[in-house]
């Protein structure tokens, strides 16, 4: 089964010398020279000699769990001394088991997951019967859902060797395995060792005890890390097989190409460990997850307010209307006096009228505005006056919420009608519905034919503080007017935007009779430039809100990155462990992957909710207005699940590369 042929192993402890000009280079130690020895299928084998013999050292390179630095180790026919680290776990899995002399059970497990924790590296589906089965051989059925705490010496190390035997491995390595355990636990473990050769499993043992060792068939002594003799002491003992057949060498090869295929442990099995070392350590875990938890509602928050605030300016936008020109008299020098808006040049109806008929317009809307007293029986309210035409309800999207907004015919009759805003109807109305009733507007009667929609209040301006008439009625009948004081303008797309802009001043310039050079006594404005101005700022603050948040994930990542790392130190002998049995460098790694994926996600789905009720009570307390949209709850979770990985991959890749030996022996 195994034959070692000329086998050495150096250690280099350090840097020789005081370090002040003396011999700096690291010194040496032989743990191994020269070994070659043979062992074949089903014997029992006890390796014996004092501390620093070069016993360990051997187990080790027998049990695949180190490399040697010269000389062939063939196991099964083949050459493995060139192997690659994921091909020796590989064999290590599936066709070695190992004992312990401190058990390596990890503690948040029970009997039976202890047991099983070498099949999820396996990829074999009937886990926990064959596990179930295996402690039922070493008499520990009634044990199973016990930890290792509520176990005694023995009843682990018996654990362990249930954990050993779970894959069917075809030889059992065991290091020290009765070393801390009393007499009786010591004779149990030795009778059980004893069984599984005489039932034709090769069994390897290392003790520096001469008593244990006479109940092996072959004891071998070492010292110096030489082997000093090899004594086969009974052949009854020891069932041997003199060659290697054909079916025995394509193990290797038949496992190799398995555990390529299923060798990593499912995704499944990945998470549950996760869980499990997540809720062993509840405190820790909780503390990872307070960064990322801030942060993300802080995300939530910080995005609900600026997503508010965005729409509450669109909200307040939306009352100019779309594809909107606001026209009007312009300033102007004369003899280098600098004359008021509207001194040379005044709008008329006539100009709407004309400006209506042009092909890429769809409606006009003049306006006329002042200031004027309300008075409803003995109440009284000033407010802002527009006089404008029938279609600033479509324009403006002011169609009333109650009642109607005027026709055309009333505007051309100069009917004394208004339409009022929220506020005006609550000072003068109260509850009751105005629609129909007269008030007087500057001691002339009107009637409320509807109320206006809510806009509410942009940059401390109440919008619905006002009330409407029609255009004639405010010119003829209120301000004594035969001009308007600017007109809008809706064009049909907004692709005919500067066309429009064009056609309408050279239309008024040639209606005034102004020459083109002039031309800045009639202006008209854009009024997109002022909604992508104010959208382009709300949604600059809003980015700003969320780059505040997001590095408080970042903190948050930094500190699951350090509380990670503090986990692969606490976690050092798992680990050595985990690759012992047959975990790839990516098992390791996906599985602290995981840990922090989770820790971050769990963060930011409780973040989440954190986030939602701080930016629902912002806008119930401080009457911000809030939003929180399902965007920025996508983005929220992928960020810490980012996260999460990014600072979970190095304390990941520190775990993986830790070698399997030292990180056993660590303490």
């Amino acid at each position: 089964m195994i034959e070692l042929s000329g086998i050495s192993r150096r250690y280099r402890t350090g840097p020789g010398g005081n370090g002040n000009g003396g011999n700096n280079e690291a010194v040496v130690v032989n743990a191994l020279s020269d070994v070659t020895l043979k062992i074949e299928q089903g014997e029992f084998v006890a390796i014996i000699g004092p501390s620093g013999s070069g016993k360990s050292t051997l187990l080790h390179i027998l049990g695949l769990l180190d490399k040697p630095d010269s000389g062939t180790y063939r196991f099964l026919g083949k050459d493995v001394t060139r192997l690659s680290d994921n091909e020796l776990a590989a064999l290590r899995n599936g066709l070695a088991g190992f004992i312990f002399q401190q058990f390596h059970l990890l503690p948040r497990l029970t009997a039976i997951e202890n047991a099983l924790l070498p099949l999820v590296y396996a990829g074999r589906a009937e886990r926990r019967d064959s596990a179930r089965a295996r402690l039922a051989e070493v008499g520990l059925s009634h044990r199973e859902e016990h930890r290792p705490n509520q176990m005694s010496g023995g009843e682990q190390q018996r654990v362990a060797i249930a954990r050993s035997m779970v894959n069917d491995p075809v030889i059992i390595f065991a290091d020290e395995p009765t070393g801390n355990l009393d007499s009786k636990s010591e004779k149990e473990i030795v009778d059980i060792l004893k069984k599984l050769n005489e039932a034709g499993k090769t069994v390897v043992m290392v003790t520096h005890e001469r008593e244990i060792a006479e109940h092996a068939g072959r004891v071998i002594q070492m010292r110096d890390g030489y082997v000093v003799s090899d004594e086969r002491r009974d052949a009854s003992l020891t069932p041997v097989k003199e060659s290697v057949s054909a079916t025995d060498s394509d193990k290797i090869d038949n496992v190799l190409s398995v555990h390529r295929a299923v060798g990593r442990a499912e995704f499944g099995d990945q998470v549950q460990q996760a869980f499990h070392s997540i809720f062993s350590h509840k405190m820790r875990s909780a503390l990872s997850m307070l960064g990322i938890l801030i942060g993300v509602g802080a995300v939530i928050a910080m995005l609900a307010v600026g997503q508010g605030a965005r729409e509450s300016v669109q909200k307040g936008l939306a009352s100019l209307g779309s594809n909107m020109l606001h026209i009007h008299p312009g300033a102007v020098r004369t003899g280098g006096v600098a004359l008021q808006a509207g001194a040379v040049t005044r709008l008329t109806l006539q100009d709407v009228e004309a400006v209506a008929k042009l092909d890429t317009v769809r409606h006009v809307c003049p306006n006329v505005n002042g200031r004027a007293q309300l008075v409803y029986k003995n109440k009284n309210w000033n407010t802002r006056l527009q006089g404008n035409g029938a279609a600033y309800a479509e324009m403006r999207a002011s169609v009333p919420i109650v009642g109607r907004f005027f026709m055309e015919e009333e505007v051309q009759n100069r009917a004394r009608v208004v339409i009022i805003g929220i506020t005006v109807a609550k000072e003068l109305f109260g509850d009751s519905d105005p629609v129909g009733k007269i008030i007087r507007i500057n001691r002339v009667e009107f009637t409320v034919l509807g109320i206006s929609p809510p806009k509410g209040s942009f940059r401390g301006w109440d919008q619905d503080d006002f009330v409407v008439v029609p255009i004639t009625t405010a010119m003829y009948r209120l301000f004594g007017l035969d001009y308007i004081s600017d007109m809008d303008a809706e064009v049909k797309e907004a692709s005919m935007m500067d066309d429009a802009k064009d056609e309408i001043k050279q239309l008024l310039l040639r209606r005034h009779r102004v020459s083109p050079s002039n031309s800045d006594v009639i202006q008209i404005h854009d009024m997109t430039e002022i909604q992508d101005m104010l959208s382009s700022t709300a949604k600059t603050m809003g980015w700003l809100l969320g780059s505040i948040a997001a590095i408080s994930l970042v903190v948050g990542g930094i500190g699951i990155m350090n509380i990670m790392l503090v986990s692969v130190t606490e976690r050092t002998k798992e680990i050595g462990l985990r690759k012992a049995i047959g975990a790839r460098r990516s098992d390791i790694m996906v599985q602290f992957l995981i840990e922090a994926v989770v820790m971050t996600l769990s963060g930011g789905m409780i973040g989440i909710i954190l986030g939602s009720g701080t930016a629902y009570l912002l806008s119930t307390l401080a009457e911000w207005p809030v939003k929180v949209s399902g965007a920025a709850v996508a983005l929220a979770v992928t960020f810490s699940v980012i996260i999460g990985i990014i600072f979970g991959l190095w304390p990941a890749r520190q775990a993986s590369r830790l070698d399997p030996i030292t990180a056993l022996k660590y303490e």
